[in-house]
């Protein structure tokens, strides 16, 4: 008996798991009490810096310069309110994962029927996919730019960023939250530098903070794009699904006394601090790839909006609009820092991918796996529509190529309008509910008013911009027909994501409903 207790437990591949959320890592990082608040905000700060990597990765690129360079500043006020909602579903996303000591998709799970758990968690698997092929070409493209790989060997070599995750998972949680937050200081510093050099008109940057009846107008069009597509593009690119399955874990990894109320206040309130600074950070670069699509490049004057394109555009100084910005450009310094950030980005996004795939997975369907395995097999899979692409237009002109990847980066973010949804309205109704959080901590009168008016806002425009997005899949010149059938794909899309709605909603009431029951019984 003595032998096979001392006989080391072999772990399978795939195993059962229906324990506390990132369980490894779980209550690990020590917090000081009784200290200084700089040096316990130090303490707390990490979580917030992972989930601030979502809201600047590649998929936010393109569409936060394309905005610049077709509405001037117009759209500064949709990264604006974006940002601010993302805090306010961030904050409490991270509340209820240390109130309630479950992540998002564990309380879900536990309110909800298998069947539906099996649903959320295909449908959410499908947006982080959605977002990992977005980080794939961004990787490739900043692979091909910095070092001349050629983008199919480019693609392939992006798979290999399973091995930085290996050794990541060796050296410790609070190292990785440092290596992120160095990572996103060398984002945020070269687009700093970029637009310091083009000196832009600061009164039209804060003006643009102001929303205006046009920034939602879908009257005017510029290269095909209304303000309103521009909006939500940013919308869509910047509040992400997955974000809230990974706070509601990560939040968790600090050591905290439950049976305390006031540990846990405590470790709300500064987790909130945490997470409102790195957002504020990620909206400082996100303003800035906006300021660089306007100051940077003269007005229309960069026709490829792809990658490859600003990078040209960068080194190019007929595209520049300032005499000192045109100096730096001919030492090739703009366009080579602009695919260093760029790198920066893809890898930082593979981190935190990778972590709420796992999180999403033990969640909603009790299955674990090495997060070396969960990073190859996402990894795999969003390779392949990517290889398609490169492979189908080989043959083509530069241009038509860049566009291609381009215009797969931006039709692969429509899975994140399905899935935003069934994230963001599960959490309302659980940190709404004393039945989850105990009086003290359930949502604030202010906090549930904006939280319902953010919810309804995001999901009424995630599903009024579906039939632009589905027509998107047919590209620039689509016909008649082609538009009509991507606009009933749209509505018949529409009717099944607002059915799922209804059912999450049914079983997240009646679920909680039995559990204030049981919890009654229990008392008396």
């Amino acid at each position: 008996m003595a032998e096979n207790e001392t006989t080391p437990r072999k772990h399978k591949l795939i195993e059962y798991a229906n324990g506390p959320s990132l369980e490894e890592i779980n209550g690990t990082v020590e917090v000081p009490k009784g200290k200084g608040f700089l040096k316990t905000l130090f303490m707390y700060s990490g979580p917030g810096a992972l989930v601030a990597v979502g809201y600047m990765d590649p998929g936010n690129w393109s569409t936060s310069i394309t905005g610049g360079q077709n509405f001037q500043y117009l759209l500064m006020s949709v990264i604006l309110m974006s940002s601010l909602i993302a805090m306010l579903l961030q904050y409490m996303a991270a509340k209820l994962g240390i109130v309630s000591q479950m992540d998002l998709a564990q309380a879900i799970r536990a309110r909800t029927s298998k069947a539906l758990g099996v649903v959320l968690w295909l449908l959410t698997e499908l947006a982080i996919m959605a977002t990992d092929i977005a980080e794939v070409i961004g990787a490739a493209i900043a692979l091909y730019l910095l070092f001349h790989i050629p983008l199919m060997i480019a693609v392939f070599v992006t798979v290999l960023d399973v091995l930085l995750l290996l050794l990541l998972t060796k050296i410790g949680f609070r190292k990785i939250e440092a290596i992120v937050v160095c990572l996103i200081l060398v984002i945020l510093l070269v687009f700093v530098y970029q637009v310091a050099l083009s000196d832009p008109n600061w009164g039209g940057v804060f003006a643009g903070l102001i929303p205006r009846a046009e920034t939602f107008s879908s009257a005017k069009s510029i290269g095909g794009h209304s303000p309103l597509t521009g909006a939500l593009g940013i919308i869509g690119a910047t509040v992400m699904p997955h974000n809230l399955y990974l706070h509601s874990a990560i939040s968790q990894t600090r050591k905290i006394d439950h049976s305390d109320a006031e540990d846990v206040a405590r470790t709300v309130r500064f987790a909130s601090w945490d997470s409102n600074i790195q957002l504020t950070a990620a909206f400082f670069v996100n303003a800035l790839l906006l300021i660089m699509g306007v100051a940077v490049f003269k007005n229309g004057a960069v026709q490829d909006p792809s990658f490859f394109g600003l990078f040209q555009a960068l080194s190019n100084t007929a595209t520049l609009s300032n005499g000192l910005l045109i100096s730096v450009a001919r030492s090739g310094i703009l366009s080579t820092l602009f695919a260093v950030a760029l790198l920066a980005s893809g890898q930082n996004a593979t981190i935190t991918g990778t972590l709420t795939g796992q999180v999403i997975m033990e969640g909603f369907v009790h299955l674990r796996m090495p997060l070396w395995l969960r990073r190859l097999v996402t990894r795999v899979i969003s390779v392949i529509p990517v290889l398609i692409c490169v492979m189908m237009t080989s043959g083509k002109s530069a241009i038509d190529e860049h566009t291609a990847l381009n215009t797969l980066m931006n039709n692969s973010q429509v899975f994140l309008a399905f899935a935003l949804p069934f994230s963001m309205l599960p959490l309302l109704m659980m940190t709404d509910s004393a039945v989850e959080m105990g009086q003290r901590f359930k949502n604030s009168l202010w906090v549930k008013v904006l939280g319902w008016i953010s919810v309804i806002g995001l999901t009424y425009l995630n599903l009024i911009g579906l039939p632009g997005q589905i027509e998107g899949f047919f590209g620039a010149g689509a016909t008649k027909q082609e538009l009509l059938l991507a606009d009933n794909i749209a509505y018949i899309l529409i009717v099944i994501v607002l059915a799922l709605l209804i059912w999450t909603v049914y079983e997240l009431y009646r679920g909680n409903k039995k559990f204030a029951t049981k919890m009654t019984a229990a008392t008396n």
